[in-house]
């Protein structure tokens, strides 16, 4: 059962990933969300009806970013800044594209990073409040268990 704990399952994901689109529907964003576990591996990936086409390749690219260099989006945005010469060549070292943004952020269990969400396609301050709801709806439901 520790294993279990320390991981995030894909049934944990799809529920994020409804609460995340019920809120974006609230706020009148249509987006794409994805979810990845700690090793920055697509769990989930749902693109809400009328979403931008784009979003469904920038959120997945947003969350295995975040998930690669624990690092939030708005963070790794202020590293890219810092160090472009080397953003610059971490598509290539990653594997991925490596995008840093608005709407990604951490999941983490503890100490422990165990995946990363990102949202895209809204307002940047839309991709990040429909964030902030999946990390805090994660933590509301381990705090039930």
């Amino acid at each position: 059962m520790e294993g279990e704990a320390m991981s995030l399952t894909s049934e944990h994901a799809r529920a994020v990933s409804a609460r995340v689109r019920e809120h974006a529907a609230g706020l009148g964003a249509r987006v794409s969300v994805a979810i990845v576990d700690g090793g920055g591996h697509l769990l989930v990936l749902d693109r809400m009806d009328g979403a931008p086409p784009l979003s469904a390749r920038v959120a997945p690219a947003k969350a295995s970013s975040v998930a690669l260099f624990h690092r939030d989006g708005s963070e790794l945005a202020r590293l890219q800044q810092a160090w472009p010469a080397l953003f610059s060549q971490m598509d290539q070292v990653a594997g991925i594209p490596v995008i840093a943004g608005a709407g990604a952020r951490l999941i983490r269990r503890g100490d422990a990073v165990v995946g990363a969400i990102a949202v895209s396609g809204g307002l940047p301050e839309h991709d990040d409040e429909c964030a902030e709801v999946g990390i805090a709806w994660l933590s509301a439901a381990r705090a039930v268990r």
